[in-house]
């Protein structure tokens, strides 16, 4: 299920952001404190009461597994538990999220950052229509290493037409 974030999920989403796996490939390392994770959950309700972000929660069986969404439109950007790696669920949430974004918000594509060495996220953007536009080197510092990021585009004509 997809729903917004509330208050009352800070436990379960630390479990997601707390998680070294979850967090490889994330623009910040793992949350260490629960703190972290509270002042995440509170910018991420506060910028969607705000009409600045379009996010939701990937509930499963009751509990918050993950995150898919967009935080700064029109990039969208996901998380998923390592436990529920594999399963199809960031596939199907995406396909939930990707046709929501296009219809509530005017833009001319989604956009779409990954790690190169992320492959599985790569494929999904592949299998979601994503296109890579482009790479760059060094563009993020993650702890004491340099990182560089793939980026990708969804044009809404290419959505449309699929």
């Amino acid at each position: 299920m997809l729903r917004r974030a509330r208050p009352d999920d800070l436990a379960a989403l630390h479990r997601v952001l707390s998680h070294p796996a979850a967090m490889r490939y994330w623009s910040t390392p793992e949350h260490e404190t629960l703190a972290q994770t509270q002042a995440f959950l509170a910018d991420t309700i506060a910028a969607g009461a705000a009409g600045q972000s379009d996010e939701f929660l990937l509930e499963y069986d009751g509990t918050v597994i993950g995150k898919a969404g967009a935080w700064r439109l029109p990039e969208i950007g996901y998380i998923l538990h390592p436990d529920h790696w594999r399963k199809g669920l960031m596939d199907e949430a995406l396909r939930a999220v990707i046709p929501h974004l296009f219809a509530r918000h005017t833009m001319d594509a989604l956009t779409a950052e990954a790690d190169p060495r992320n492959a599985a996220s790569q494929k999904l953007l592949a299998k979601m229509g994503f296109h890579e536009t482009r790479r760059a080197e060094r563009t993020l510092q993650w702890r004491d290493e340099w990182c560089d990021s793939v980026y990708f585009a969804l044009p809404r004509t290419a959505y449309s037409a699929r």
